[in-house]
């Protein structure tokens, strides 16, 4: 009677039954052979997780919520590798018999349930519990936002690594995620709103923790020596995308006191248009806050012309008074003296500028040697100084290759254009210097793929 039934069971599945006019080699164009795609030779090599994936997903939503509740519900139960029917109805009971039958065959017939005939029980398959284990790892993520898509996208390379497994592929979609989170950042400073900035930078925080856990990573494949080229050279890639990712803190910051310096105030409150809407934003339906406002309906006022011929006269008059006032200029007043500090912190930027310049010289910047230009020690840089001025050069340091201030005019983008590299180290060094004990290890160097400073 089983196999009556699963034979009725496949004849209605649309899995079952194979569509000779819609065969993979339909989709291509002519003179194109499927076989000669190599991704196409990956998914075919990968058949039967493919089969395992659409028989779970393949239909409704209904469909494969039931599918995937009576496998996880069976997979769940590690007392007994194998379940007869009987258990299987006692386990859910809360199924009717037709839909529950149903399901069991399309599993069976797809692998993911084995029938044992001389026993009569099912057992669970090792394609299902590996599908899943890959659906759980997804499943507790959480909801679909940024913080779950990296989270998932850096356990699976994490866990590849653990058991030498990890693929290109799995680090390029790291690695798209991180472009696609860097675009993203961008869009958000250009567009100049102070909201989306906030968020964006709400989210750049989150994605910075994430990035902080995945260096981690990168440096066990770097040092891996059984990782091919491919892994080294995406590894890298990865680590470049990280580093546009953390300089985005000084993009954000000045966006954001860009817009502090323009808020608009209301008069004397101290709210500012920023506070309105933020307090607007704060409602769902705008039009509730003018409920009550109106009580009764407007009554109309007609004037008489007694009442209009002293409204005129009194604005006549007025004009006449006004018009025979004395006229001329106030007293003036002394302007009230201000010190201004710009000049000085022009005048020490612009120093700053031209001893950057200097090492961006060819003539002046250290000798070269086969293997590239010899880096030049920070401290060597930033100082003699006083602590506030070193400090103030140090400042300066991540805007040079910033490709967002180098578009920009002034000083500090001429700064950024100058074909020098920064490159800091977590460990700290200690100097025989009167104001500055310790500094971080960091090193300018010639940027060779710059070229030399602009004239």
């Amino acid at each position: 009677m089983m196999e009556i039934m699963a034979g009725a069971a496949l004849a209605a599945d649309p899995l079952a039954t194979q569509d000779d006019a819609g065969s993979l080699q339909a989709h291509f164009q002519a003179g194109i052979s499927a076989d000669e795609i190599e991704q196409v030779f990956h998914l075919k090599r990968a058949q039967p997780v493919l089969q395992a994936f659409t028989a779970l997903f393949h239909g409704g939503p209904d469909g494969v919520m039931i599918r995937l509740l009576v496998l996880r519900e069976l997979a769940a139960d590690t007392a007994s590798s194998a379940f007869s029917r009987a258990d299987i109805n006692q386990k859910l009971a809360y199924l009717i018999p037709e839909s529950l039958e149903t399901v069991l065959m399309r599993l069976r017939s797809h692998g993911l349930l084995a029938w044992d005939a001389q026993a009569s029980v099912y057992r669970i398959t090792p394609m299902a519990r590996n599908v899943l284990s890959a659906l759980d790892t997804l499943l507790s993520m959480g909801p679909a936002d940024d913080e779950a898509e990296m989270g998932f996208l850096l356990s699976q390379v994490a866990g590849a690594q653990a058991v030498g497994g990890v693929t290109v592929d799995q680090l390029r979609h790291l690695l798209g995620r991180l472009v696609d989170l860097t675009e993203e950042f961008r869009d958000a400073i250009a567009s100049g709103s102070e909201f989306r900035l906030r968020t964006s930078q709400a989210k750049w925080h989150m994605a910075c923790d994430w990035v902080e856990k995945g260096s981690q990573i990168l440096r066990a494949i770097t040092s891996d020596e059984r990782a091919d080229a491919a892994t080294h050279k995406a590894a890298q890639a990865i680590g470049r995308a990280q580093s546009a990712l953390l300089n985005m803190q000084g993009m954000f910051s000045r966006a954001l006191n860009q817009i502090e310096r323009q808020r608009v105030h209301l008069g004397q409150s101290g709210l500012s248009t920023t506070d309105v809407k933020r307090w607007l934003l704060a409602h769902e339906d705008l039009s509730q806050l003018a409920a009550g406002a109106i009580d009764r309906p407007l009554v109309p006022l007609f004037a008489t012309p007694a009442e209009m011929i002293d409204v005129a006269e009194t604005e006549l008059l007025a004009e006449r008074n006004a018009l025979a006032s004395p006229a001329g200029l106030p007293a003036g007043q002394d302007a009230p003296l201000t010190v201004n500090d710009a000049p000085a912190i022009q005048a020490e930027l612009d120093d700053w500028l031209a001893r950057l310049s200097d090492f961006a010289n060819l003539g002046n910047f250290p000798s070269f040697s086969e293997h590239g230009p010899k880096s030049v020690p920070i401290q060597d840089s930033l100082l003699p100084a006083s602590f506030s001025v070193a400090s103030y050069r140090a400042s300066l340091l991540p805007l040079l290759g910033d490709s967002a201030e180098a578009s920009l005019q002034g000083a500090t983008a001429k700064l950024a254009r100058l074909p020098v590299r920064f490159e800091p180290t977590d460990a700290l060094v200690q100097l025989n210097d009167p104001h500055v004990a310790a500094i971080s290890i960091a090193t300018l160097s010639l940027d060779l793929e710059s070229g030399p400073a602009d004239e």
